[in-house]
């Protein structure tokens, strides 16, 4: 049984992207990492292998946390890079921008993030902030940008950028009996930093969230302060959401840029 995704035409590369998305990030199951749902392209549509969901439970958790630590191990190429095969123009940072072409791979991950997944979404969502609070959110990319939060990634993750999910918020996290704890879907597949994923799972909760992050953190230890840089990896989904949504969002936006400024 699958689940088929019909093509949009406004976003006709969206599944393409996501069916790449799927195989690459499956590529790290051989080395521990989370299991990732089968999907096939059939025509436009994207036809994904249902999966057999069981409730959430600590030790699931802990098994999600270990299998997601090397899912990032398996790196990719540079900071905000798509998954081969990936159509163009490709998207980054789920932020609906398109970039056909561009690689952003000399600079750390906060240029690249600034450049692709911050700048654009803010440009295209200012009329839901002050003037005020467009000058801090500035402030703060062009920080970001500069390197002011660049850390080390995860300890297991061996070059300068982890594979990510790109999109790990707890409704794309399905629980299951696998070896992994949970089987993830709905990738928007990257180059970047583990502590985007890890951001995203705690923006808008997950069960067994302090198991989850736990257990990754023994088995690859996070760079100090990890916690504390959540909120500033959570800058980007907000603004995504303040893009689509305003309201709250926007006020979440500006509170985080103040503790960031």
């Amino acid at each position: 049984m699958s689940v088929v995704k019909h093509r949009r035409p406004e976003a006709p590369h969206a599944l393409p992207m996501e069916a790449a998305g799927l195989v690459w990030l499956a590529e790290a199951e051989s080395s521990g990492g989370t299991r990732i749902a089968r999907a096939r392209m059939v025509g436009d549509d994207l036809h994904v292998d249902r999966v057999i969901e069981a409730r959430p439970t600590p030790e699931r958790a802990e098994a999600l946390g270990r299998s997601l630590a090397h899912l990032h191990a398996a790196g990719a190429e540079w900071h905000c890079c798509p998954p081969p095969g990936a159509p163009e123009p490709w998207e980054v940072g789920s932020s609906r921008t398109p970039l056909s072409g561009q690689v952003v791979g000399d600079g750390g991950w906060g240029e690249a993030w600034a450049a692709t997944a911050l700048r654009p979404v803010l440009d295209r969502s200012r009329s839901r902030f002050g003037v005020d609070d467009q000058r801090l959110l500035d402030h703060v990319i062009d920080r970001m940008a500069a390197g002011d939060f660049d850390v080390p990634q995860p300890a297991l993750v061996r070059g300068p950028v982890a594979r990510l999910h790109g999109d790990l918020w707890a409704g794309n996290v399905l629980w299951s009996d696998v070896d992994t704890g949970a089987v993830l879907i709905d990738p928007h597949a990257q180059g970047g930093h583990a502590e985007t994923d890890l951001a995203m799972l705690d923006l808008f909760g997950a069960p067994h969230l302090e198991r989850v992050f736990a257990a990754y953190d023994e088995v690859s230890p996070v760079a100090e302060g990890w916690r504390e840089r959540l909120p500033m990896q959570q800058l980007q989904p907000l603004l995504v959401h303040t893009l689509l949504f305003g309201g709250g969002y926007a006020r979440q936006a500006v509170a985080v840029a103040r503790r960031l400024a």
